[in-house]
């Protein structure tokens, strides 16, 4: 889990969002949930107790506007709905279960804030712990997108099936089929991570050898070692090489040999979408902080 409140700074060419805080727990609800079906008590306790502190956050930051989206996990919860209502009991949040679908587009939305060519054509990538969102983008507009259950968390449990891997492969190679050699943007933390150990300089793309090396560099340290000496944190420590994997899978089967790597996510894709909805293209003299 994770809160983002960001500031939204007007520029002429488009709008950027300035990070004022950002916040992790460690909660994996998938570990329940791909391991048994549903969240449990203990989960869904500490899920409650996340939400409070998250929300008397955005009090003190002073954000009006908010939205809290839950994605694969809550998805496939059998007992979302008990476990949904609770937690909005008792913490005030309400919480948005997204599609696959919604969710790459909140993904996407962070295009628009990039310094990235906008006539030029991008596979997105977001690996997350229950799922990979793959969307084509043609001078910013989606052309297509799917969701497969491919991610970190699900790949720690051994709970990715064949026909996951094979849906998504059949998927790129059309992809490829299509439009020959592809440009890609890769998002989330496990990537941003990789693009970090690598040295590269913001805005230069990861290439599919950096990812690679990168890759074994770190699997060549004990997850003891991966916390103590390369300084990852315990959550990031074990789901980084079955992310790396996924982007190499992707990238292999779609013939990317570079990745650009904005550094945003999720969570700047819904804040790109808050402020849009409230202001659209109309400019103010001051930002006001969003959160998501």
């Amino acid at each position: 889990m994770r809160l983002l409140v960001g500031e939204v700074i007007e520029r002429d060419d488009h709008p950027v969002i300035k990070k004022q805080t950002l916040v992790r727990v460690p909660i994996r609800l998938g570990e329940d949930v791909f391991d048994f079906g549903s969240i449990g008590a203990a989960k869904r306790d500490y899920l409650i107790k996340s939400l409070k502190a998250f929300r008397l956050l955005t009090d003190v930051y002073g954000v009006p506007y908010l939205r809290c989206c839950a994605t694969s996990a809550m998805r496939e919860a059998t007992n979302r709905d008990q476990i949904i209502a609770r937690v909005e009991m008792d913490s005030g949040v309400h919480i948005e279960v997204i599609g696959g679908r919604v969710e790459a587009d909140l993904i996407v939305n962070t295009f628009w804030t990039q310094d990235l060519l906008k006539d030029r054509s991008y596979l997105y990538i977001d690996v997350g712990g229950g799922s990979t969102e793959l969307t084509w983008l043609e001078k910013g507009r989606r052309v297509k997108s799917a969701s497969f259950k491919i991610g970190t968390v699900r790949t720690l449990k051994g709970k990715v099936q064949p026909e996951s891997w094979a849906e998504m492969q059949a998927f790129l190679e059309d992809l490829r089929a299509q439009h020959g050699s592809l440009m890609a943007i890769g998002t989330g933390g496990n990537i941003n991570r990789i693009f970090k150990e690598n040295g590269n300089a913001f805005g230069e793309p990861l290439s599919r050898i950096d990812i690679k090396e990168q890759r074994d560099r770190i699997a060549n340290y004990s997850f003891e070692d991966r916390v103590k000496v390369l300084r990852l944190r315990p959550d990031r420590a074990d789901v980084i090489i079955p992310a790396a994997d996924i982007f190499l899978q992707v990238m292999e089967s779609a013939g990317i040999e570079e990745v650009f790597v904005p550094k945003v996510g999720l969570a700047d894709g819904i804040i790109y979408d808050l402020y849009m909805k409230q202001y659209g293209n109309v400019r103010y003299p001051k930002a006001e902080p969003v959160g998501a």
